[in-house]
């Protein structure tokens, strides 16, 4: 099938105009999640690491150092570090949120127990630091260890300020660009650091990662509730995830601040203390649809994803630039 097939998903063409790269990006995590004297440590990594992941951070990684001109073997390295720190954020959040699914198999704390997916997250952790290291690069050690500190602190605010019905807008984007936009930022930063470009293309690779991440997280967010027409079968998915875990996205948000007095109270009894009853999900949903909060959380995917593509602009005229403005259109495509 050649490339540009538009029956391939964005992340499929760009996953086949990269096979190579993402062939060694496999090979070197297989080869550092290894461990002599713990095989606890590659059973657990494995079981998520081969799960049917997108790979979509570390082919953010080799996109932009081959866009930016790269023609070395350290971005493999990097998109190596890139994928471990995302697999051990997932390790760690499915203890947090204790999630028994990912990807549709059962998570590794179910199956392993907590313990031992906090560990292994650890560990993957400490892999990527020695990863990213190798290429010798102070500028991408400061730019991947600050994204791994951004992206525990966006964990950790969405922690204390879950169930609180009084979050403001300003504190969800901070916690959604920490716990998803910092690593899509940081993996298309260092392709062009790696590949010695001036700072001017390094910034737009950075927005193009961040208004890819953010919008990629509030699609996501969108979807929980069955997308903007509010219908699970329309995605394949079960809604109300993140109601049953009173996890304050941008559509709750909006409809909380649009509320009247019985609806702030609906909100107050079902997110607040957790007293959820038999219809309340509909009823929240019911509200959603009522002010307009799902489609305007489309809208502002969809103004994210605007900003990422046209920082993409400052970039040379090439396939894989294209690839990654199609895999933006992608991430709110699923939304209309």
């Amino acid at each position: 099938m050649s490339l540009d097939t538009p029956t391939q998903k964005p992340h499929d063409r760009l996953s086949a105009a990269l096979s190579d790269d993402l062939a060694a990006v496999n090979a070197l995590i297989r080869d550092r999640m290894a461990s002599k004297h713990a095989p606890r440590i590659p059973e657990v990594t494995a079981h998520l690491v081969e799960a049917g992941g997108k790979r979509i951070r570390p082919m953010l990684t080799l996109a932009c150092a081959r866009l930016c001109g790269y023609s070395g073997d350290d971005h493999v390295k990097l998109a190596a570090t890139v994928e471990f720190i995302h697999t051990a954020t997932l390790l760690h959040d499915d203890v947090v949120d204790e999630s028994e699914q990912r990807r549709g198999r059962p998570t590794a704390n179910l199956l392993w127990g907590n313990q031992s997916s906090v560990l292994v997250g650890d560990y993957l952790f400490a892999r990527a630091f020695q990863l990213m290291v190798e290429p010798g690069s102070l500028r991408v050690l400061d730019i991947l260890s600050n994204a791994a500190a951004t992206i525990a602190e966006g964990e950790v605010l969405q922690l204390t300020v879950a169930s609180d019905i009084a979050t403001p807008e300003d504190t969800y984007l901070q916690v959604i660009r920490g716990k998803t936009a910092a690593l899509f930022e940081a993996a298309c930063k260092v392709g062009g650091v790696i590949a010695d470009r001036d700072d001017v293309v390094i910034q737009a690779l950075a927005t193009y990662g961040d208004g890819l991440g953010v919008a990629f997280q509030m699609a996501d967010d969108l979807l929980d509730w069955g997308g903007v027409a509010g219908e699970a079968g329309a995605i394949g998915k079960n809604i109300g995830d993140d109601f049953r875990e009173r996890k304050m996205t941008l559509p709750v948000i909006r409809a909380i601040a649009a509320g009247d007095a019985d609806e702030q109270a609906f909100w107050a009894r079902t997110i607040g203390k957790g007293d959820q009853r038999d219809g309340d999900l509909e009823h929240a949903l019911g509200l959603l649809q009522k002010h307009g909060t799902l489609a305007q959380t489309r809208d502002e995917a969809n103004a994210y994803v605007a900003a990422a593509k046209a920082a993409l602009t400052v970039l040379p005229a090439d396939p894989l630039r294209d690839m990654l403005a199609d895999l933006a259109d992608y991430v709110v495509a699923r939304l209309n």
